[in-house]
């Protein structure tokens, strides 16, 4: 019954399809121009992908302490390293781009050299005061050298902040309005005005100026990932269009195909803007992906019309068999791959949610296109000629098919070897495979921003902000005396670390009050005593809290402080490393039943999101594996087949990964999606043979050896095209500046090519072995439906056909 069925539904598709082609090219017009209207609402990430949940713990202390200190990522840094900078031109250029930098609105304040202010000790009354550090004026040389020698020398407190203590660079700190920090106008900014400005700098006075800081470095970032969607739409388009015209040498079947896959990438901009999602780094690569995974839903559409046509010249009978018999095929096909990326639908993280219901309705939506407009626009042009349908009967390709035939059938013991070895290797890379959770290692390692993170790395120990929250439990008790020596000696242990900076804290400007009482004596830069706190907290009480330079360091009751350090770039198992070895430093120093202390921040949110996506990869990737085993259970009602099947779409995915190990390539958010598309796609492959083998038994009186090479001499040809196409759609990411998207599509080009020597060898090959245990009409019940049209079946199309013209 349900034979009838899928044979009775796919006639009536077909019917409706070409009776009403006006129709449905009107209803695919007005929904592209609705779609394109949505196109208005995408809007670019200006944040760091969180990839953990709403409710994880260290996504609520992050929320926490934003409410008590806001947006922590809004400093942006210039720095100059040169010896030069301490003479008249020089330092008045310097200060006259300071002086610019701090008109703009978007800018709280700077904090620079020549705007430097220092804390002196008054009498009547007793008080602190911040006084300007370089006079009024054009100083001189020897006042120049006077000021270097003292910034250098004197002033510990600006260590980090103005001055680097490797070297003698000097650098301008710029706080950007935490109102902006997330939002288009800080790309605007420095785009727009903060990059020219230091280009004409550049320019008029030969001072090379370093830029970083984590608005700088987010807004760069989000502009090559702008830049690159472009590039990869135009690359996927020439290289698909390149491939399929070698393979069909037809004009306008390539012309066809790319217009229907231009809609496809068109309504997936609309997916995304009518859903009101971000484009981060994973959905830019939504429609270059549609464009590669289209492409062989064409070839299959196509390839059949072509053959028909070849048969027996009827237009009428070749489309209307062309979604007949290939109907179910790319259903099915369709379906795993969607399901392959809907598995990331029930993760927790949104980013990866996000990606997962955009690309999985756009693949759906593609093989509904492709069904109604190829065959739709064919029946408006003229037969195919003789030198279209050439490409049916290549030489080369019937030789590709032969030697996978001689190797089948003769040497079975060779590919059980290889793919056993290959199985071992492959768990030995596995084991050397590291987990990062880097925030810069996929950015582009080339461009001019990251040679600059590279540089403030080495000269300030880091540009990524860790923080430390720290309840005291009490109002204004950070200011107690107790409190402040646990900081210290926190900051103390933090300064030890190598790949942490010298942390910034209300400590520091405690520190230099206590130097200030003592006449400005740098070698009084320490915490004062109980005693001498009595004599230096009349001085401090007459400052105004607008002049305290670190009042951001403690909240308004006194309770709340905070401590940052900036990171390097290091990788999740380092920074793991680090935390095992200061939380018991911290539990030690701030008692649990006197202080609350948590470490968040962007960069550490983002590790343990990699982590957390990580641990959800095995689930991710079970759940694609659970639904396509379901489906094809559905359609082939045998577990002994499903078993075979998924053989060789794992085993591609182990050699994957074990070249990952061997390769260095970390599992990161970018590389976790290879496992679930590759798994998806590569299914697709093993639906086809199967299918295919299946309609040979019964035609064959269950003869296993005929079925199997018949299947394999048939599938063999459509198997190699969209292989061929994927490999190289995919590579066309590795042209990508990002290091995660060059690892994606490097990594699924190859795991698709072992997927279809897996599926072209190794599954014949198992069939073949295997044959006493599978063969039979028991273990080969009647599918819930036929994905391909049996002979039976195509005889009573062709009666039905008459009956219609009749």
């Amino acid at each position: 019954m349900s034979k009838i069925f899928s044979f009775g539904f796919w006639n009536s598709v077909a019917r409706l399809i070409l009776r009403n082609r006006l129709t449905i090219i009107i209803l695919i017009v007005a929904i592209t121009i609705g779609l394109a209207t949505q196109w208005k609402n995408m809007r670019f990430s200006y944040t760091e992908a969180n990839l953990l949940p709403d409710d994880h713990p260290i996504n609520q202390a992050y929320n926490d302490f934003l409410d008590k200190f806001g947006e922590e990522g809004n400093l942006i840094v210039i720095a100059v390293q040169d010896s030069a900078l301490f003479t008249p031109e020089k330092f008045q250029a310097w200060t006259a781009l300071n002086d610019s930098l701090e008109t703009f609105p978007q800018i709280d304040y700077v904090l620079s050299i020549n705007g430097l202010q220092t804390l002196e000790k008054f009498n009547d009354p007793n008080r602190f005061e911040m006084v300007p550090f370089i006079e009024e004026g054009n100083p001189d040389q020897n006042q120049l050298q006077e000021y270097e020698n003292e910034l250098f020398n004197g002033l510990p407190f600006y260590e980090n902040l103005i001055y680097s203590s490797h070297s003698n660079t000097v650098q301008s700190a710029l706080y950007v309005n935490k109102d902006i920090v997330n939002s288009k106008e800080r790309k605007t900014f420095v785009l727009e005005q903060l990059e020219p400005l230091l280009n004409e700098f550049y320019e008029n006075y030969n001072l090379d100026v370093r830029v970083s800081g984590m608005p700088y470095i987010r807004t760069l970032n989000s502009q090559n990932i702008i830049d690159e969607i472009g590039l990869f739409l135009l690359a996927a388009l020439v290289v698909t269009s390149l491939i399929f015209f070698f393979f069909f040498r037809s004009v306008r079947a390539t012309f066809i195909s790319m217009i229907t896959v231009c809609i496809g990438v068109m309504w997936a901009f609309g997916v995304i803007g009518l859903l009101h999602y971000e484009i981060t780094i994973l959905t830019a690569i939504i429609p270059p992906l549609i464009i590669v995974i289209g492409i062989p839903n064409c070839i299959f559409l196509i390839n059949k019309y072509q053959q028909e046509i070849q048969k027996h010249g009827n237009q009428a009978k070749s489309l209307q068999r062309v979604i007949t018999k290939v109907g179910n095929a790319t259903l099915m096909t369709n379906l795993t791959t969607a399901s392959g990326f809907a598995t990331f639908i029930l993760t927790d993280s949104t980013l990866l949610k996000e990606f997962g219901i955009v690309a999985s309705i756009n693949i759906l939506a593609l093989f509904l296109l492709c069904l109604m407009v190829i065959p739709i626009i064919y029946s408006y042009m003229s037969l195919p000629r003789e030198k279209h349908l050439k490409h049916l009967n290549k030489r080369w390709i019937g030789a590709f098919v032969g030697w996978m035939e001689k190797m089948v059938r003769h040497h079975r013991i060779s590919i059980y070897i290889a793919s056993v070895t290959l199985l071992a290797l492959s768990i030995i890379g596995i084991y050397n495979i590291k987990v990062s959770g880097s925030l810069l290692e996929d950015m582009p390692q080339n461009a001019e921003f990251f040679k600059d993170i590279e540089f403030f790395e080495e000269e300030f120990d880091g540009i990524m902000p860790l923080e430390i929250l720290i309840d005291t439990k009490r109002k204004q008790g950070v200011m107690k005396l107790s409190t402040l020596k646990r900081m210290d000696r926190l900051e103390n242990l933090i300064a030890e670390v190598p790949e942490l900076s010298k942390p910034l804290s209300v400590v520091r400007l405690v520190k230099y009050s206590k130097q200030a009482y003592y006449n400005s004596n740098p070698k009084y830069y320490q915490l004062p005593t109980s005693q001498e706190q009595n004599f230096i907290m009349p001085y401090i009480k007459g400052m105004s809290s607008t002049d305290n330079l670190l009042s951001s360091y403690v909240d308004s009751t006194g309770q709340y402080a905070r401590i940052t350090t900036f990171m390097k770039d290091i990788g999740t198992e380092e920074m793991e490393r680090i935390e095992e070895n200061l939380w018991p430093q911290i539990n030690k120093i701030f008692p649990e039943d006197r202080y609350d202390v948590s470490l968040t921040g962007k960069a550490l949110i983002f590790q343990k999101g990699t982590n957390y996506l990580v641990k959800n990869l095995v689930l991710s990737l079970s759940l694609a594996i659970f639904l396509i085993a379901g489906l094809m259970a559905w359609m082939f009602r045998s577990f002994r087949m499903i078993l075979i099947s998924l053989v060789p779409n794992l085993l591609p995915l182990l050699i994957t990964a074990g070249m990952m190990g061997f390769l260095g390539v970390p599992i990161k958010p970018s590389t976790i999606l290879v496992f679930s598309i590759a798994f998806g796609i590569s299914v697709d492959d093993t639906i086809h043979f199967l299918a295919k083998y299946r309609q040979e038994l019964k035609s064959n009186n269950w003869k296993i050896k005929r079925s199997v090479y018949a299947a394999l001499r048939e599938t063999g040809v459509s198997m190699f095209y969209t292989s061929i196409v994927l490999f190289f759609g995919f590579s066309v990411f590795m042209i990508s500046s990002f290091g995660g998207t060059v690892a994606l599509g490097g990594l699924v080009s190859a795991t698709l090519l072992f997927a279809m020597l897996a599926n072209l060898l190794l599954l014949p090959s198992l069939l073949l072995s295997l044959e006493r245990s599978i063969a039979n009409k028991e273990v080969l019940k009647e599918p819930a439906i036929d994905i391909i049209e049996s002979p039976e079946q195509e005889e009573e199309t062709s009666e039905e056909e008459k009956n219609n013209k009749n």
